[in-house]
């Protein structure tokens, strides 16, 4: 299923938006799944929603990455004022017309498609200029999900790494798993992808705790 998720998830979003705009509005008020989906799973598995099942994550990795294989994203993107003023201003926006919608379905069902439509194609534009998850950093479901989940999920760096900094080149989020060699590596940004894991030689990332072989 997660395999599935990562190949086929923007397929599955195109067709979502084409629907709801075009034949059934209401439909677009399944997108609250994607918005408790990422916070809630979280809880439990760290940021692994935005990593492996995110319509829109599909989107970046499968189609712009074909694009723009460029993996710099903005020091801008990354800084915490500017996730907060997102976060901001999308429950805003978001609050807003939810109040001038209410209580019609369809209407409420425009409110979320609109919202989607409008960060995707933003969220686009940026992953033709920087990195294709450059939208990842600051997507405000994303905060949420970083803010909850406290490293639920840390990778292991065995001692058997070689630095090679392939990982650090591999990863959509900019992040240097190399770096915490011999320990957990535990960062917010991690959307638990495991492309770094797949691209490493020595086989030393992992998210199996007993991979760490200490020195002493």
């Amino acid at each position: 299923m997660q395999v599935i998720w990562k190949k086929y998830g923007f397929s599955i979003l195109l067709l979502y938006l084409s629907v709801g705009f075009f034949v059934w509005p209401v439909l677009g008020v399944v997108a609250l799944i994607c918005m408790l989906a990422p916070v809630v799973v979280a809880l439990y598995r760290d940021r692994e929603w935005c990593g492996s099942y995110c319509p829109r994550g599909s989107l970046w990795d499968n189609v712009f990455t074909k694009i723009n294989s460029r993996k710099h994203v903005p020091q801008w993107a990354k800084s915490t004022w500017f996730r907060s003023f997102m976060l901001l201003v999308i429950f805003i926006v978001f609050g807003g017309q939810m109040y001038y919608a209410w209580p019609n379905l369809d209407a409420i069902g425009l409110v979320f498609l609109r919202i989607i439509l409008i960060t995707t194609l933003f969220g686009g534009a940026l992953a033709l200029l920087y990195s294709p998850r450059t939208w990842c950093n600051f997507c405000p479901m994303g905060t949420l999900a970083s803010w909850v989940s406290a490293g639920k999920k840390p990778m292991s760096v065995a001692n058997t790494c070689v630095s090679c900094k392939l990982c650090a080149k591999e990863c959509p989020m900019q992040l240097e798993p190399y770096k915490a060699k011999g320990s957990q590596f535990i960062d917010s940004d991690c959307i638990k992808c495991e492309e770094c894991i797949h691209v490493c030689p020595k086989k030393s990332l992992s998210f199996e705790k007993n991979l760490v072989v200490k020195n002493f």
